[in-house]
């Protein structure tokens, strides 16, 4: 307790967020990591837990994957803080490929800033930090298909040394739903899946084994099918040899788009989530390959009645991120002044990412996320008062999704399977 004392973790964060070096920025995180590690914290692969619920060793939860757009740190102290209070340890901060550029949030950035929240809390034990999304872009692989892999092995690398153990591959841009042969759809999906899964196992740190995630069905195109999973399941694995650790989970698309999809008047439209499609594919992930389950994207938006619904589906995983940045943007609490130099940011700096009928309020709903790296330093300076009414705000929410996906009282579990380090099979 007296060494957390002399590490001002407030000021050290703000350091972070503040420096323009990215070296400094390393230093700082480093810093941060190994003071959080002799704290007892430190940054895990959730990759054995995975497959040990692949082999139906437990079951009866579904592990939330938090994405964190803006006042980062604050909120990862909020999941700290309900996390301890309910024995959690089942659950994920991540940050997407994208969202990585337009929040202003390197993975160094990023893993920092989560790991000084588990020093602040006090909370010990694995800490799961995840690229989520990383995502091969379709109309640049065309062009030059070597470059844009080597883009994403890239990033992968900088996030992997930055303390990221769990990697989202997103080749499922590439599907070419021209082709009438399953097979030549999912061909480059799972091509190229493999091949950057063989790259992660090539730089991961010798005693971790990174969590890899696949994806069959692009967040907001047409649903997947049985086929499709086993194309793709059975394409990959057989580029990956018997001889090399495989992907932990798999995404699927089920009728959900990433922020929901907004109407005119800025309210959302009710989302038509199949979820016998979602347990039949989670079924079929766990029962055939031995994997976690299936995996659902944008789901924050979901009506609260529908969270409960994942544990019945024997879904492994589930992304949230939209509903939080809208309580910081809607919360009394958020600055007028701030939120209304954003706005104008947005309308004269995007104005051509707008969609021809857009009415003002879906201009601003969809692309407010871009807002927040351009003031993140702003956001993260705000007085700690008003970042705690804010963030109260969104604990509550936080505190409401860990009982719907009923990952109170598995830190033991998480804690059997996810040591500090373990050797590779």
């Amino acid at each position: 307790m007296v060494a957390k004392k002399l590490f001002d973790v407030e000021k050290v964060v703000l350091d972070l967020v503040l420096s323009d070096n990215p070296s400094e920025k390393m230093l700082i995180s480093k810093k941060i990591i190994d003071f959080a590690s002799v704290m007892g914290a430190y940054p895990a692969s959730i990759n054995e837990l995975y497959f040990a619920r692949g082999r139906g060793e437990f079951g009866g939860f579904t592990v939330p994957a938090i994405n964190l757009r803006s006042l980062t740190y604050d909120l990862a102290c909020a999941i700290f803080r309900v996390a301890k209070k309910s024995d959690c340890g089942a659950f994920i901060f991540e940050i997407a490929k994208s969202e990585i550029g337009y929040t202003d949030q390197p993975p160094i950035e990023f893993a920092g800033k989560i790991m000084a929240a588990a020093i602040k809390e006090g909370y010990v034990g694995p800490v799961f930090i995840q690229g989520d999304h990383f995502q091969i872009n379709a109309s640049k692989f065309k062009k030059n298909p070597d470059r844009e892999v080597e883009v994403s092995k890239s990033l992968i690398k900088d996030s992997i040394n930055a303390g990221f153990y769990n990697i989202d591959i997103d080749s499922s841009t590439l599907v070419d739903m021209s082709k009438t042969d399953l097979k030549e759809q999912q061909f480059l999906n799972y091509d190229i899946c493999a091949k950057l899964t063989k790259f992660i196992r090539e730089i991961e740190p010798s005693e971790v084994i990174v969590s890899v995630g696949g994806e069959i069905g692009e967040i907001g195109h047409q649903n997947s099918t049985p086929e499709d999973l086993h194309i793709f399941m059975d394409g990959l694995n057989e580029r990956l040899g018997d001889n090399m650790t495989s992907i932990s989970k798999i995404s699927v698309q089920t009728g959900t788009t990433h922020g929901g999809i907004v109407l005119p008047d800025g309210s959302l439209s009710k989302v038509k989530l199949d979820f016998e499609t979602l347990k039949s594919l989670s079924d079929i992930t766990r029962e055939e390959y031995g994997l976690a389950g299936a995996v659902q994207h944008g789901a924050s938006t979901l009506p609260e009645k529908a969270f409960h619904k994942f544990v019945e589906c024997n879904t492994a995983e589930v992304h949230l991120a939209t509903q939080f940045q809208n309580i910081i943007y809607e919360s009394a609490h958020f600055p007028a002044e701030l939120k209304k130099r954003i706005y104008l940011w947005l309308k004269e700096n995007l104005s051509s990412e707008g969609k021809e009928g857009w009415t003002e309020e879906q201009f601003y709903y969809k692309l407010r996320k871009k807002g927040f790296g351009p003031f993140k330093k702003e956001i993260a300076s705000l007085p700690k008062n008003i970042r705690d009414r804010i963030t109260l705000e969104v604990e509550e929410k936080f505190e409401f999704l860990f009982n719907q996906l009923n990952i109170a009282n598995t830190k033991d579990l998480v804690n059997k399977y996810c040591q500090k380090t373990s050797s590779k099979r």
